[in-house]
């Protein structure tokens, strides 16, 4: 489990375009990195769209953002289009990504226990050392959490 003070897990996926994304990308900007669980779905398309919204506040902090799932690239493209969506959507299909940053586990829906991403977004500072972690995240005024 990440805490405030720990560095950011190694990882390496593709954005929507095909571009490899590593941790050391994010060295040097503070980042926010935010998981959520399918695209085109209703709270992550209104999280998505909430900090799409606020996304000029992030900038004028100095934030780079990322939007992280196990959606494939042509599903990515999609939504990005579809929503507007400034900022890269990661894929990590393989949720080594996802269980490094202990963003994947056990999910209860409707009575039944699956495995599956788990809504949480990290908050990074330049040198990429954890300085916060939101676990309950508001999907509608997500952004004002961050912020």
């Amino acid at each position: 489990m990440l805490q405030a003070g720990d560095k950011m897990p190694s990882f390496r996926v593709v954005d929507e375009q095909g571009r490899v994304v590593t941790d050391q990308d994010m060295v040097g900007s503070k980042t926010v990195i935010y998981f959520y669980p399918k695209d085109s779905t209703p709270g992550c398309t209104a999280e998505a769209c909430n900090i799409r919204d606020h996304y000029s506040s992030f900038m004028a902090r100095g934030y780079q953002v990322y939007g992280v799932s196990k959606d494939s690239q042509a599903s990515h493209i999609k939504f990005k289009e579809k929503y507007g969506l400034p900022f890269p959507l990661l894929s990590d299909p393989t949720t080594e990504m996802l269980q490094a940053f202990g963003a994947w586990g056990e999910k209860k829906l409707y009575g039944k226990t699956s495995m599956g991403t788990l809504r949480k977004t990290f908050v990074f500072d330049e040198n990429g050392i954890l300085e916060r972690v939101i676990e309950k995240v508001d999907t509608k005024n997500h952004a004002s959490q961050i912020l």
